[in-house]
């Protein structure tokens, strides 16, 4: 009996799926095919019938991962547009905040890889950067700045949740998040070509 159509298309994306949650948590190189597979609820023989390599799978990954932390950035600035706060200072809580922090599956996949890029294959290199790009973008044009003090701001906050994320000692996590939205919202205070929305 043949599959249903779309299925093939919907079992790539459990496959993407998984290895973001998986990409995101413990980086790509602890990570094999088997257990991304199992997290998508398939065999491993399967995965060659939907990417070429591991390398195409990390590389598919980053782009549905900024993707989808974009949009759910551009929630969080949508949903905060009537408050008092501007829509990017709502984003740099969130981003900076302990639970984006602490819900690693789930969030930025910058942070995640940024330790660890530089010695996967260029093909990779080139994916993620692209990534970085689009993200750099999307904060850029939220925030009204030009794009130096874009890379500044974007770099402060990927920065900021690297770190956090990778100490030991919680309060000192705590102090790096609360510094970093102190200081990203001061770079977006002095960075900005026009007012804030």
């Amino acid at each position: 009996m043949p599959y249903p159509k779309g299925h093939k298309i919907k079992v790539r994306n459990h496959i993407i799926t998984s290895a973001a949650k998986a990409f995101r948590t413990h980086g790509v190189r602890n990570i094999s095919l088997p257990y991304i597979m199992k997290g998508a609820g398939l065999t491993h023989g399967g995965f060659y019938s939907h990417f070429e390599n591991k390398d195409q799978l990390v590389m598919e990954t980053c782009h549905f991962a900024i993707s989808d932390t974009i949009e759910m950035l551009q929630k969080v600035a949508d949903k905060n547009k009537n408050e008092d706060q501007s829509p990017i200072e709502a984003v740099i809580d969130f981003y900076l905040g302990s639970l984006h922090r602490d819900q690693t599956e789930v969030g930025c996949i910058l942070p995640a890889l940024s330790g660890e890029i530089s010695q996967l294959s260029e093909d990779i290199r080139q994916a993620y950067t692209q990534e970085l790009q689009r993200f750099i973008s999307f904060i850029t044009t939220m925030a009204g700045m030009d794009a130096s003090s874009g890379y500044a701001l974007v770099s402060s906050m990927v920065g900021t949740v690297a770190l956090a994320r990778a100490v030991s000692d919680s309060k000192l996590s705590d102090d790096l998040l609360q510094a970093g939205r102190t200081q990203a919202k001061q770079l977006v205070n002095t960075g900005s070509k026009s007012p804030l929305n």
